[in-house]
């Protein structure tokens, strides 16, 4: 799940099915935008945020997946996945994405609204 597919509508982009994302885990996927990480929790949810931590750049999508957060692999920064900010006493943000799984299993990001924060 590496590559973009095809877009199957003017700003959703389907990036593969929620199977392919370990539970507790994540998958990088390079867009247009640049590669963001697609996270799924152990309940199935899923979120899609930039993968660069807002401290050094660390990938989040090689972090560890813990209670609707990532801890970033380089320096520990957690960061919520649902609003994308830093968590304790760290200030920063991501860049986070609408995620939706269809009946079928897929999912796809939308590259159109988000949080529009970032740093």
């Amino acid at each position: 799940m590496n590559e973009m597919s095809i877009p199957d509508t003017q700003h959703w982009f389907t990036i593969g099915r929620l199977s392919d994302i370990p539970r507790r885990g994540a998958r990088q996927v390079l867009l247009p935008r640049g590669p963001i990480a697609v996270f799924r929790t152990q309940t199935d949810e899923v979120y899609a945020i930039d993968d660069k931590c807002p401290h050094k750049g660390g990938p989040l999508s090689q972090g560890i997946v813990h209670d609707g957060a990532v801890t970033c692999p380089l320096h520990n920064w957690v960061i919520d996945l649902q609003t994308g900010d830093a968590m304790g006493a760290d200030q920063g943000c991501v860049r986070t994405y609408e995620v939706r799984k269809d009946a079928d299993g897929l999912v796809s990001v939308s590259l159109s609204g988000g949080s529009g924060k970032a740093e």
